[in-house]
Formats: C-alpha cells, structure tokens, sequence
C-alpha cells in the first residue's frame, strides 16, 4: 500500500430543512483562524493490518471521545485529498450533541523550530452543518461525500 489512508464516519441526521451532518474543525496552529476547507469528516490513518471499517469506529472513538453509533452504513466510497491522502468514509444516521463530545489530543512542536511541545485537540470545534453549508467548509476532496450523501437520501 503507497500513500497514507484514512477512515471515517460520517453521521447524518434529518431536519425540517433537509440533512444535516455532522463535522470537526481541525484542530492545532495551522487550522486555528481558517473555516474553508478546515472542517473533515471525524477520520484518522489506519495501517494495512486493520479494515477501513474497523478503522473509522475506532478514530470516530478516538476523535469524540464517544462510542461510534450503531445503524445502517451507508458506504460513501473513496476520495484522494489533495495531498494524496486517500479517505474512505460511511455515513451513518445519528443524531449526537456536539457539547458531549470530548476530543482526542495530538502533540507538535510549536511554535516550528522552537524545540518546544504543545499539544492540540484533533478537532477543537464539531457542528451539524446543513449540506449546502457543509460544502463550503469541508476539505474539498470530502464534498464528494456529502454529494454521495444527498444521492442516498433521496
């Protein structure tokens, strides 16, 4: 396997005006002033001994700090980011409270060069944006997910 990959879990839940999903901001230094294109699908890496699905419920844990949601998933298939990264991602209907939500933490150095460590949430923010909203915000490779998502719902 070249090229890093990632697994997530995208939870949907429908409103009066049509689905919403459900996304993190990411978090740390880089993210911390920027929306377009700093939200993502809760996902994280995965090595070639684990299935993408075993991969997506455990980042979904490890990211939220919550228990992925039982249901139907939907499989939303494969995207390649940017930086050639490949994500693959289910949706799952689900409705959470962002406020229950307790973020898993990463460690870098910051400020760069200055030998000193800090750590980060994963994702500092998570929201339910409406898919027209969501379109906006999400890193762009992952708009094809909520596009697979409104063909699903239907």
């Amino acid at each position: 396997m070249t090229g890093k990959r990632s697994a997530g879990l995208l939870l949907y839940r429908r409103t009066d005006d049509g689905p919403e999903v459900l996304l993190g901001h990411m978090g740390g230094p880089f993210f911390a002033r920027r929306d377009a294109g700093a939200w993502t699908v809760p996902k994280g890496e995965y090595e070639p001994d684990e299935t993408a699905w075993d991969a997506a419920r455990r980042e979904f844990q490890e990211e939220l700090g919550l228990p992925p949601p039982d249901g139907e998933a939907v499989p939303l298939g494969e995207v390649t980011q940017g930086n050639g990264k490949v994500v693959t991602a289910w949706a799952i209907e689900a409705d959470l409270d962002p406020a229950t939500v307790v973020p898993g933490t990463f460690e870098m150095e910051w400020p760069p060069k200055s030998g000193r460590r800090q750590e980060f949430p994963e994702l500092d923010r998570v929201e339910w944006f409406r898919l027209d909203r969501a379109g906006e915000l999400i890193v762009p490779a992952q708009a094809a997910f909520l596009e697979r998502l409104a063909e699903h719902s239907h």
